[in-house]
């Protein structure tokens, strides 16, 4: 079974790729290294997903690794697309899922609405000894002004996917799976690590 090391050690994203990813061996980079700050300065989930996997590959120093990286976020419509690539500090630096979460809200709120259009972006980074490569997957749907449902985490207790009337954080398991921008982008992956 091949080992992916994932760009991460946030518990919530680290389940959901593990879930997503049965084929693989998935490890976060914590289980091997010392958790260290990487910086992601790019504007796009593109750009910081590569970032975010370079530096996880060049620190294992393995050049047999396989390093996949997800940089996702919400973008609202009303609030010109925020909170974006900035989806995980929205609410401040050291700001946890319901600051965030709570922030977006009121955000949404003070432009007078209780929903908005909006969309979940995820972009997987993948890398190897000699290859890099990104791609994505999107669910649009609406964001609300209220949280509702302890399942999921992050923005999903205010999201709405197309079609549903239930937020993310009420929706089955099984049923937000099938949603999922991170479940499209990791189809995706899936596909482009059989190739590798």
């Amino acid at each position: 079974m091949k080992k992916l090391v994932l760009a991460t050690s946030n518990k919530g994203k680290v389940r959901e790729i593990k879930e997503l990813m049965r084929n693989y061996e998935v490890v976060p980079y914590t289980d091997l290294l010392d958790a260290f700050e990487i910086v992601e300065d790019a504007d796009t989930f593109k750009e910081n997903a590569l970032i975010k996997a370079r530096a996880v590959y060049e620190a294992l120093g393995d050049e047999e690794a396989v390093v996949i990286a997800d940089d996702s976020g919400i973008s609202v419509d009303v609030l010109e697309g925020a909170p974006g690539i900035y989806s995980a500090r929205y609410g401040g630096e050291n700001a946890s899922d319901k600051d965030n979460l709570y922030k977006l809200i009121e955000d949404i709120k003070l432009k007078g609405t209780e929903r908005s259009p909006a969309y979940y972006t995820a972009a997987i980074a993948i890398v190897t000894k000699d290859r890099e490569r990104v791609v994505h997957g999107w669910m649009h749907g609406t964001a609300i002004t209220e949280a509702r449902g302890e399942g999921g985490f992050g923005y999903d207790p205010m999201f709405i996917p197309q079609g549903f009337d239930k937020t993310l954080g009420e929706l089955d398991d099984a049923i937000k799976k099938e949603l999922s921008h991170r479940s499209k982008a990791l189809q995706l992956a899936s596909k482009v690590l059989k190739v590798l």
